[in-house]
């Protein structure tokens, strides 16, 4: 029997050490990348890493911290203490923090408030700069306090043709550790990539065990089915495979099609992704369900939460009940229409100047400057409504909002019409 020597993950062997040989992450990374510019700058501020798993979010952080003169300290928050948490900033006082501590926390998720919290006094005075990560949604878990102090930067699925070039550094890597010449044709690389799902770690842990495993030198795609079935199952040939699938899944639920919609969803489950379904699903309900049943979004959030809490497989059971909710729901897409139309006049710069009587009277002073004043209360007047300006006045006839034509919209339309706030009916 061979003598088995233990190493490190082929994706910790790899990991890059500049920004140049990361894959993906084009808007974050890329030459005119929000993240890397900012680093580039010279600029640290304290950073919030989201994404799913294998995204590169360590890795970056990696790179910052050697490119800073500050001292790394490292933190799991699924193990770290509040002791751990009073070591770190205690290196503050000490001749090797006098630059700062830069603190690199992984699933920052995990730490309750009074954690999170403790690390405030010292990210407000710059003795703490903070690069955490996450695999959930920050603005779900992270204290208010600590997320206002720090920039969100949100981190993608890596797509399949992005995920190639690494494999190929993979294979090399292999080949040079092991004095061989195991080859891989593109076509398979690729289908490692798909059947990594967005995570780069997972691809590169299938193409390891791959190659050694492979026969005369050869990894193919028999090789493949045999090592991970279900992988090579959900996501097919081409590169797009992964966000095929959730763009489909979309419009199967925006076109009414349960069936569709549940085996899109089956499709992303299959392969593991269960942050993309989840997130997918929460757009959805406001997207295109919307106003037409408003309790839609509340119950995709309750689903959603149920799935993160459970895992797959039993993830699927309130996810699938999510899917067929929406698919089945009365569809209106009239609140993000007009938020977009809104939008647009803010970009436009337009209505600079809130009326008077709506500004800020809750202090000293206010008065004397005419704001708030001319307000009429409106649950002082009979249905709880008076007549009054609230846009600005270059907008003051602006339209944004249609009532859609399904039953919630029509019947708040009738209600708008009784009290005359329907700005539609007094043209």
């Amino acid at each position: 029997m061979a003598t088995v020597i233990a190493m490190n993950p082929l994706a910790d062997r790899l990991r890059p050490t500049t920004f140049d040989d990361m894959v993906g992450q084009e808007h974050l990374l890329g030459e005119r990348g929000a993240l890397r510019r900012i680093v580039g700058a010279g600029f640290l501020p304290n950073m919030i890493f989201y994404g799913p798993p294998g995204t590169g979010k360590t890795t970056a952080a990696n790179i910052i911290a050697a490119a800073s003169d500050k001292t790394l300290c490292r933190l799991n928050a699924t193990t770290a203490s509040l002791s751990d948490i009073r070591e770190v900033t205690s290196q503050t006082t000490g001749l090797f923090g006098s630059g700062g501590v830069l603190l690199y926390l992984d699933e920052i998720q995990y730490f309750n408030k009074k954690q999170q919290q403790s690390l405030l006094e010292f990210l407000e005075d710059g003795r703490v700069t903070l690069i955490a990560s996450t695999t959930e949604n920050p603005y779900f878990y992270v204290y208010n306090a600590l997320l206002s102090r720090s920039s969100v930067f949100e981190f993608r699925a890596v797509r399949p043709e992005q995920t190639v070039p690494a494999l190929r550094r993979g294979l090399a890597l292999l080949n040079r550790e092991n004095s061989t010449e195991t080859t891989a044709s593109e076509d398979v690389l690729l289908a490692v990539a798909q059947a990594g799902a967005g995570d780069v770690r997972r691809a590169l842990g299938l193409l390891e065990n791959a190659y050694y495993t492979a026969e005369n030198g050869i990894i193919d795609r028999a090789l493949l089915e045999m090592l991970m079935p279900s992988s090579m199952a959900v996501f097919d040939r081409d590169g797009d495979a992964h966000y095929d699938t959730l763009s489909a899944l979309q419009k199967s639920i925006r076109g009414s099609d349960p069936d569709a919609a549940l085996f899109y969803l089956a499709k992303l489950l299959s392969g593991g992704d269960l942050f993309s379904a989840c997130r997918r699903l929460l757009v959805i309900a406001s997207e295109d369900v919307g106003a037409a049943y408003p309790m839609a979004a509340a119950i995709t959030q309750a689903c959603v939460t149920s799935a993160r809490e459970l895992g797959l497989p039993e993830a699927r059971i309130p996810l699938a009940n999510a899917a067929v909710l929406l698919a089945t729901a009365p569809k209106s897409n009239s609140a993000y229409e007009a938020y977009e139309r809104a939008a647009a006049d803010v970009q436009a710069g337009r209505g600079q100047k809130i009326p008077e009587h709506l500004r800020d009277a809750h202090y000293e002073g206010a008065q004397k400057m005419g704001h708030g004043g001319g307000y009429r209360y409106p649950h002082a007047f009979p249905d709880h409504y008076v007549a009054q300006q609230y846009l600005p006045d270059d907008l003051a006839n602006a339209v944004y909002y249609e009532f859609g034509e399904n039953k919630t919209e029509q019947t708040a339309k009738q209600y708008a019409e009784r009290i005359g706030s329907l700005k539609n009916s007094k043209k």
